[in-house]
């Protein structure tokens, strides 16, 4: 079993620890070790990833990265903050529905260009600097409601696990996706007095139409709906 200590990440991730000061090795990095694991995850995906093969990826062995990274699951915290970068500047003139929707537009942008990051186990709540940086971009929108601190928390967290969720669902899904001629058949075989609803959506060309991408337009869907919730808790606040 792989042996971690729970606290290297976060000093790593802060820059608390000098790291790489074990042993002879030159020319490696934490920094160079995570952009190795990145490029291995987006070219292989994430389940190819190991200490092993980010280690070939470098030229190095996988014991050279030891000194460096004490864990593969040490170096998956650091590929999590890493790939997550930092939040958008969003422009003050906005509102705060329009910000925080940019946000969370701008959060799954990005991780739709690293779609292994859906993959990795959240055992832990994500502590790193560019987490704390959309996190703090979230509660710096929601500052223009008035809304206290603990709520604009909430908020914010909420809509993370909204992004977030969503897209798992959506990666988890497209793996299985099944093809037009199982759903035509699935429908040819469903009584029409038992699905009706379901039968006349699907005369109507709800679940055919090739030209949406639905992968995005679902998100958007449930991206505004959620605000529009948002929208009516905050003004019912208000004297």
């Amino acid at each position: 079993m792989e042996k971690r200590n729970p606290g290297v990440a976060l000093r790593l991730l802060w820059g608390m620890d000098a790291a790489g000061t074990r042993g002879p090795k030159r020319g490696l990095s934490v920094e160079r070790i995570v952009d190795a694991a990145i490029a291995v995850a987006d070219a292989e995906g994430y389940a190819a990833l190991s200490m092993k093969r980010v280690a070939e990826e470098l030229g190095f062995t996988a014991m050279s990265l030891y000194r460096y990274v004490d864990s593969k699951t040490t170096l998956i915290e650091l590929m999590s903050d890493r790939v997550l970068g930092l939040p958008p500047a969003v422009d003050p003139a906005l509102g705060w529905r329009d910000g925080l929707r940019h946000w969370a537009v701008t959060e799954y942008e990005l991780i739709t260009r690293h779609p292994w990051w859906l993959e990795i186990p959240m055992t832990t709540p994500p502590l790193g600097p560019n987490n704390m940086a959309w996190l703090n971009t979230g509660l710096t929108i929601l500052e223009r409601t008035g809304l206290p601190p603990g709520v604009r928390l909430r908020l914010v967290m909420n809509l993370t696990l909204y992004v977030i969720g969503r897209m798992r669902l959506s990666l988890e899904l497209g793996q299985a996706e099944a093809d037009d001629d199982l759903f035509d058949g699935l429908f040819t075989a469903m009584d029409p007095q038992r699905f009706p609803a379901v039968l006349a959506a699907a005369a109507a060309g709800a679940f055919s139409d090739a030209e949406i991408d639905w992968a995005r337009a679902d998100f958007e869907f449930g991206l505004d709906r959620t605000l529009d919730g948002y929208e009516t808790y905050i003004r019912g606040l208000r004297p």
